[in-house]
């Protein structure tokens, strides 16, 4: 019902009518002795046997039973008393059975299961009493019940109960003053508790409330170095968990923040450690929180960062800082990252005096240091192999798959030379040959004479007799010396032969050819319009040659006659198509061209036009041809680039939005006409331009109130596209996060005006994943897709979930921020999904609730409050009048829940826990079949 309908005198007189009778003191005891019964049974069961499924159930009923009379009156202290034993009798008993099944064999998971069943059962029954005087603590001891059956379900993957239980404890410690408890132990349960309710929402999926416990456990922390450790090792396993789940979609944003989160800790659980264990005990767990934000750098292509962490891991404690095995493939992999290769070289030569690193480790640091460098690391890969054959056992098999690497491909004649010296070097190494002794590597020593020889088979067929014939004798130190294999030795005699046969022939020399050309002739005219005249004038000569258009430019630039150099050069381009010798190449002029319009005022136009022509030549000859070669030819096409971006800025500075998306798309198509090493950086521009050259044609199209055309909207889609590759493919930090962010808000404008709805929820989820992503990013991307002509409900719904997993995982979340998504995301989905999934709904209504438990009062924004719990409670009334008794009950339950937490909701909580109080009684034959099994899980 609606609240309105249950706030008369008529509703509440009815309600409150059955509850103002006690229950009476024959109905206490009655229950009290079935329930002693039961326990009696319970603890004379034999341990090493299961108990009977009915044992919890029976013990179920009668708690509830029990529990319809409850609250006791404050009088009957001795029945709450009473109550208390029970309970810990009860409980102790299943410590016995837990034990019993411990020393024996495994108990079975459905015998388990009765135990935690029973555990949940005393638990109850404790918190029934947990007003109780004369008892010390009680709200603690309660909570100590619930947390420990808490854990016991979370043991059995039944997450749902292990969540009741441990927000049914924190909702009992939420009452006490945390500054006056004073006792260690329940200082560490307040910290424990936390833990374990974080690790239980991180199994529903609920990272949300897990991060936003974890972050609420800082304030646990009592000064205590233990605690300390203890939440900093709760932040690694949930980056870990991330990890092993997420290799490459975007999640290292994520683990790295759970990580420096780790971080941070240690080094302030370092500062208050007392003893020396302690201490020992918090520098390991920051050293394997650095070494994994080393990995997770090291994935994400953050060399340097590499670098720093295995450096500061390194030099912490002096002589008695980290060795950990895996600092230096950490430190030689990022080495190879940033092409600093004798660093990497000395990273992978230490390997060598270290033992405890594994081989196959080493194994494959060596590969991987090989595949980098190439022929130039085959001497340090001999000298590091050879060099661990003399400090540890190495296998044949790791001996085959160091040298099968460094074989390769070759890279050529030289490469294959190179390797093939290097090769044979290693494959003659005594000790090499005694690990393929054995007949139990008969089949590596088979392999290896494969790699061997087919190595010289490849110098052979290069005619590098020299190298050949000795990779061939090196492959028969690998034959048996067997009846089985002389076919095989005769084979290799007769290669052998050919090869010295071959060394009788000589190699050919090469030739090169050099190039000049110079010229130099003086014109001089100071009448603009007659030197313009004399040009065409000169074209026309008989003895007219394009040296004299470029002279004459020259001289008007020195006289300052700018529209006279434009003329001559614009004359001199008209040479290039005849395919005649020219003094100079066509870049020049067009640069010339370019420099000197640049210099008037409003020549953007003209710039543009000859910009355009720039690019199709050099799309027409080839980049090199046009540009130049090498590293002449990259300044004149970083040139024409450069310039291109520049006048589109000005352009947009001056709100010339056509003008300057004619110029950023000029940008890409320059740089991407000449690949170079620059091509990350070049890439950065790209990716640049490509954005803004649609967010210009946007603003264009707003400033002339008239729509793209279809085909301007797919060639727009098309540049995003391209925009998305290069972003995916760049380091992260290497793009600013506004670009990001606008290339989002643009890729969702135009794929919406295509309908292509998958397309935008792809690109804003991948956004969601970079670490240039923030919470107000995806809060203003939300509400962009909530509301207006690209409305797309899963795109709303997903940033805001995120954006809200981002508020809730900072260390002093803004509740208001969070209620208003709460708020705007439960709108969403009961526009976008009505009455087809009202358990989404109800979800999101639920997920609200695990926020605000254990928060302070007014910490959630109480009118916020107020909204959750009277539009729950609403959300039942249409239920009620259809007769659908289940759906209503879990409303009415979820407004229910919520009153309690808010705070000016008491008289609204009463109105609601009688209606739903006479609502049971009429349709109790119903709802408890339907509800008691949920209790008895």
């Amino acid at each position: 019902m609606r609240i309105a309908e249950i706030s008369t005198p008529e509703h509440f007189q009815a309600a409150a009518a059955p509850d103002s009778q006690s229950p009476s003191q024959n109905q206490h005891s009655q229950l009290l002795s079935q329930i002693q019964s039961k326990i009696k049974q319970t603890e004379s069961h034999p341990p090493g046997t299961p108990l009977p499924d009915s044992l919890p159930s029976e013990l179920r009923q009668l708690l509830t039973n029990l529990t319809q009379l409850a609250p006791f009156p404050a009088a009957n202290n001795s029945l709450k008393l009473h109550l208390w034993k029970l309970s810990y009798r009860l409980w102790n008993a299943c410590v016995d059975f837990s034990n019993a099944a411990a020393i024996r064999s495994p108990s079975s998971n459905r015998s388990s299961q009765n135990v935690t069943k029973l555990r949940h059962v005393a638990a109850d029954m404790l918190s029934l009493a947990v007003d109780v005087v004369g008892v010390p603590s009680p709200a603690i001891k309660s909570a100590s019940f619930y947390y420990k059956t808490g854990l016991a379900w979370h043991d059995h993957k039944i997450f749902d109960l292990a969540s009741t239980c441990f927000e049914r404890a924190t909702d009992l410690l939420s009452k006490l003053d945390v500054s006056k408890i004073l006792d260690a132990g329940e200082r560490k349960l307040l910290l424990d508790l936390n833990l374990a309710r974080s690790r239980t929402a991180w199994e529903i999926s609920d990272k949300n409330l897990a991060l936003t416990l974890l972050n609420r456990s800082k304030t646990l922390l009592f000064g205590s170095s233990a605690h300390f450790k203890a939440l900093a090792n709760q932040f690694l396993a949930f980056a870990k968990a991330v990890l092993s789940r997420n290799e490459n979609n975007g999640s290292f944003n994520d683990v790295l923040k759970l990580l420096n989160e780790a971080l941070n800790l240690c080094e302030k659980g370092l500062s208050i450690s007392r003893t020396r264990e302690e201490t020992v005990e918090i520098k390991e767990l920051k050293s394997k929180t650095m070494r994994f934000i080393s990995a997770v750098h090291l994935q994400n292509g953050e060399f340097e960062s590499v670098i720093k962490c295995v450096k500061v891991l390194r030099e912490n404690g002096g002589e008695k800082g980290d060795h950990h095995a895996s600092l230096p493939v950490l430190a030689m992999k990022a080495w190879l990252g940033l092409g600093r290769y004798s660093e990497a070289e000395q990273e992978l030569k230490g390997m060598v005096v270290n033992k405890g690193i594994p081989e196959g480790v080493w194994v494959s640091a060596v590969e991987t240091y090989f595949h980098a460098v190439g022929n130039a690391g085959v001497e340090t890969t001999k000298g590091v192999f050879l060099g661990l054959l003399g400090r540890c056992h190495v296998s044949a098999r790791a001996a085959l798959r160091v040298v099968h690497r460094v074989v390769g491909d070759g890279n050529g004649i030289e490469g294959l030379r190179t390797r093939g010296k290097v090769v044979a070097e290693l494959a003659s190494d005594e000790r090499v040959v005694a690990l393929f002794a054995s007949e139990s590597v008969a089949k590596e020593r088979t392999a290896m004479h494969a790699v061997l020889w087919n190595c010289g088979s490849g110098n052979f067929q290069l005619k590098d007799y020299e190298t050949s014939a000795e990779m061939f004798e090196k492959s028969m130190l690998y034959i048996p010396h067997d009846l089985e294999n002389r076919v095989i030795r005769a084979k290799g005699y007769r290669v052998l032969c050919l090869c010295y046969l071959g060394l009788t022939q000589v190699d050919r020399a090469q030739e090169y050819i050099n190039e000049a050309e110079k010229f130099k002739i003086c014109l001089q005219k100071n009448d603009h319009c007659g030197a313009t005249n004399q040009i065409q004038k000169m074209i026309s000569c008989l003895d007219f040659t394009p040296d004299f258009l470029s002279l004459a430019a020259h001289e008007a630039v020195a006289s300052r006659a700018l529209p006279v150099a434009v003329a001559a050069l614009s004359n001199f381009l008209n040479f290039y198509n005849s395919g005649k010798p020219m003094p100079t190449t066509e870049v020049v002029v067009l640069r010339t061209l370019v420099t000197i319009l640049s210099q008037d005022l409003d020549k953007e136009a003209e710039v543009l036009k000859f910009l355009k022509q720039a690019h199709k030549r050099a799309s027409e000859l080839g980049a090199e041809s046009f540009f130049g070669k090498g590293e002449v030819g990259r300044r004149e096409r970083n040139w024409f680039a450069v310039t291109s971006w520049n006048f589109g800025a000005k352009c947009g500075k001056e709100k010339n939005y056509e003008l300057c998306a004619e110029f950023l798309r000029l940008v890409s198509g320059f740089y991407s006409l000449m690949g170079d090493g620059q091509m990350e950086e070049n890439n950065v521009t790209i990716c640049k331009s490509l954005i803004m050259t649609v967010s210009a044609m946007i603003a264009s199209e707003n400033q002339n109130t008239t729509p793209l055309p279809d085909a301007e909207v797919k060639h727009a889609v098309e540049l995003l596209e391209r925009a998305g590759k290069i972003l995916t493919s760049l380091s992260m930090g290497n793009i600013e996060g506004d670009i990001h962010f606008i290339y989002v808000l643009n890729a969702y404008d135009m794929h919406g005006r295509l309908n292509n709805l998958e397309s935008q929820h792809h690109i804003v989820k991948n956004f969601a994943g970079t670490k240039t992503c923030s919470p107000q990013y995806l809060l203003q991307i939300g509400l962009n897709a909530s509301q207006g002509p690209r409305f797309n409900a899963e795109v709303a719904t997903f940033a805001l979930s995120e954006c809200l997993s981002g508020f809730l995982s900072s260390p002093s979340p803004n509740y208001q921020d969070v209620a208003l998504i709460v708020r705007r995301l439960i709108a969403i989905a009961s526009i976008h999904k009505g009455n087809t999934d009202d358990d989404a709904v109800l979800g999101m209504y639920k997920q609200a609730y695990r926020i605000m438990v254990g928060l302070k009062e007014g910490e959630y924004p109480t009118d916020e409050g107020k909204w959750l719990a009277m539009t729950a409670w609403n959300r039942a009334a249409i239920p009620v009048r259809m007769g659908e008794i289940n759906v209503a009950k879990k409303w009415m339950n979820a407004g229910l829940e919520l009153a309690r937490k808010v705070t000016g909701m008491e008289t609204y909580q009463a109105y609601m826990e009688d209606y739903v109080a006479d609502f049971e009684k009429k349709f109790h034959t119903q709802i408890a079949g339907e509800i008691q099994p949920q209790q008895v899980q």
